[in-house]
């Protein structure tokens, strides 16, 4: 399943989380684009059950969206922890 972002939605979070609309290399920015795509195939899983191939790629957004935290958490614990309550991510 592929699914494909409007350049609108990309620029609203980049600007939200990033220095500016078209900063979307930054890790926060990185971070709030997959937290985005796992809430939308979440939803997508919850309708349809048996959709294993969308199960598999959430599964692996899941997994980058670790490895991208771990790193932000080594390089500036405050930043992340800001990150992870302005997400809604853990408790």
């Amino acid at each position: 399943m592929a699914v494909y972002y409007s350049k609108e939605k990309i620029n609203e979070i980049a600007k939200e989380y990033g220095k500016n609309e078209h900063d979307t290399g930054n890790t926060e920015v990185q971070v709030a684009l997959l937290t985005y795509r796992i809430e939308c195939l979440s939803s997508h899983l919850r309708a349809n059950k048996k959709d294993h191939s969308t199960r598999r790629a959430l599964l692996t957004m899941v997994g980058q969206r670790k490895s991208l935290l771990g790193y932000y958490a080594k390089k500036d614990i405050y930043k992340y922890r800001a990150l992870i309550e302005k997400l809604g991510l853990r408790k």
